[in-house]
């Protein structure tokens, strides 16, 4: 660099500059769209519209009357489709004055009890 004046040794200098920052930005652009992906997949995995539609059957069987073996059959069904569509395992209950649901996928495990 002993030979080129001092305009020269600047635009070079400020070409260095620019390449590095451009490398910065890569590396952080690179990362922020893996920790996007990540996230988008988590809110994926929680199934908040699953739960609530086994919530709505539950209080359509408990409106329509369902006691005893009409809804041990019904939740039988529906735990055996779950299984099969979601590989969700759900288990619901009915006792005298409660009905349990209890609800997993392997990553968001969701119980309630409802009082009748």
């Amino acid at each position: 660099m002993e030979g080129m004046n001092d305009d020269g040794q600047w635009i070079i200098l400020m070409g260095f500059l620019v390449c590095i920052g451009l490398f910065f930005l890569a590396v952080v652009v690179n990362e922020s769209t893996i920790v996007g992906r990540t996230t988008a997949e988590s809110v994926l995995d929680f199934s908040k519209s699953d739960i609530q539609d086994i919530r709505g059957q539950v209080f359509e069987w408990k409106n329509l009357g369902m006691t005893g073996s009409e809804l041990a059959n019904s939740s039988t069904d529906l735990s055996r489709l779950a299984m099969y569509r979601q590989g969700a395992r759900i288990n619901i209950t009915a006792d005298l004055n409660k009905i349990t649901i209890h609800y997993n996928n392997g990553v968001t495990e969701y119980d309630e009890k409802i009082f009748l």
